[in-house]
């Protein structure tokens, strides 16, 4: 049971972290993103920083050493303020980095 707690307690700090980031960095631009088609690569370095790029990596490759569970959450909470951005996450974490640890 205590595994169990401990893993509901991760992913709310998780979801709240990812909700922060998203409210803080995203939603005030995401009408001026899309109506400029702009791609934000700074706002990418600063999810890398939070660890939202490597949520499935490995701790001994600097990744987030987390599982799907963490990794679905975090895209679910950036995704609910920009459904790109969140693809964008999805793809990275999902076509990009698990295929080169593969």
């Amino acid at each position: 049971m205590g595994q169990s707690v401990e893993l509901a307690d991760n992913l709310q700090l998780i979801r709240e972290s990812a909700r922060d980031f998203a409210e803080t960095h995203i939603r005030p631009h995401v009408m001026e993103w899309d109506e400029s088609q702009h791609f934000p690569i700074d706002l990418f370095h600063r999810m890398g920083e939070y660890g939202f790029l490597g949520v499935l990596v490995p701790e001994a490759y600097d990744g987030a050493g987390l599982g799907y569970q963490e990794y679905v959450t975090v895209i679910e909470e950036i995704a609910k303020v920009c459904g790109s951005i969140g693809l964008s996450v999805a793809a990275h974490n999902s076509l990009c980095t698990n295929h080169i640890l593969s």
